[in-house]
């Protein structure tokens, strides 16, 4: 390996949840041509294994090298179950410039290192409007679009431009646009199609002159009046986005969490009907039609999962958090493990009560 990859490292400083997990080989890269040195070291280290083992194993059966490979940025969305055996690379490519605009937009690519909350703050402080909505997330730059992460009514798909990644087994950079991306709700190709297969280097969002404010999606509204704005600002939605999660979500750097463990769940119109009759007071939402036409409706999982009595339950230091039920919390020495296992009680129980089931947004390693 090259000298600047360090060996068993605790990766308790680089995820959120502080899950004590140790990786066999951790390292940082801050250039494109850093990247690609570590992943083709890795590489030949992998064709090495294989030509030492072939007599041994059916080259079905030995690792690929995205499967010993780790890209890590804020590590806000992941728990760790385990130690890593193989190589972690922590993104730290840095920049954020204006590539072009128009009449009506700024086009501002920033790279997959960024710190995502202290880049919206930028493009407000710039007056570069649409992210505002998106304030205080956890995370990087990279990380955006692989999720799609949205609040407050706004999603990353709303003002994507395209993106660079590298193509980790040929050491290609590849652009993607919106349409190649296949946006969903927390979805995107990089989940699931190309998932393992490339690293998010950088990200171009097409960000308004003339604010476009959305302020009816939760509690914006009244949070802005209890503020005494009387004059919109994109300054003042980011604030109340700020005040808002700060109020309900747990800081990470005092109770270990990767903010909503859970997506919220869609289910048939014909399902939600029935449901409604014994639970009236479901919360509920459209939903974007199936692919075979089915009518949808979206319901809080933060509710569903009230309903079966988890808000606020803690068993250890691993728990449920009191004001915002979709937030899994380490309290201090929680494992990965008792995270994980709590979440599958969660899944269990609000689908015996509900028969809907809950997916995790967060990956686990």
């Amino acid at each position: 390996m090259p000298t600047q990859i360090q060996q068993n490292i605790a990766l308790q400083p680089y995820n959120t949840f502080g899950i004590n997990a140790t990786a066999r080989y951790f390292a940082a890269f801050t250039t494109v041509d850093e990247l690609k040195e570590m992943l083709a070291e890795l590489q030949a280290q992998n064709s090495k294994l294989k030509i030492q083992n072939s007599k041994l194993l059916h080259d079905s059966q030995l690792s690929t090298p995205n499967s010993q490979l780790l890209i890590l940025g804020g590590g806000s969305n992941l728990l760790f179950t385990q130690d890593f055996d193989g190589l972690v690379l922590k993104n730290e490519l840095k920049g954020i410039e204006v590539v072009r605009e128009n009449e009506e937009h700024y086009y501002v690519k920033a790279w997959g290192g960024e710190n995502w909350h202290q880049f919206v703050q930028h493009c407000i402080h710039m007056s570069y409007a649409g992210l505002e909505n998106l304030s205080l997330i956890p995370g990087c730059v990279g990380a955006s679009p692989m999720q799609n992460i949205g609040a407050y009514g706004v999603e990353i798909k709303d003002v994507f431009e395209e993106l660079e990644a590298l193509d980790i087994e040929t050491q290609t950079i590849t652009t993607f646009k919106r349409n190649d991306c296949e946006f969903g709700y927390r979805e995107s190709v990089f989940k699931r199609k190309y998932k393992g297969k490339f690293i998010i280097l950088n990200v171009t969002y097409r960000l308004n002159k003339t604010p476009q404010f959305h302020t009816s999606y939760g509690a914006i509204e009244q949070e802005l009046e209890q503020m005494g704005i009387e004059q919109l600002s994109i300054g003042n939605i980011a604030q109340a986005v700020i005040n808002i999660r700060s109020s309900k979500l747990p800081d990470p750097k005092v109770t270990g969490n990767a903010g909503s463990f859970f997506k919220n769940p869609t289910i048939p119109h014909t399902q939600f009907q029935q449901l409604l009759q014994e639970y009236p007071a479901m919360p509920h939402f459209p939903a974007p039609a199936a692919a075979d036409a089915t009518v949808l409706v979206k319901i809080p999982a933060a509710w569903l999962i009230e309903q079966c009595g988890w808000k606020g339950y803690r068993k250890g230091d691993a728990g449920c958090h009191s004001k915002q039920p979709l937030v899994l919390v380490n309290y201090g020495n929680a494992t990965g493990n008792e995270i994980y296992q709590l979440s599958e009680e969660i899944i269990s129980s609000v689908s015996r009560k509900f028969g809907i089931t809950l997916e995790r947004e967060v990956n686990i390693i």
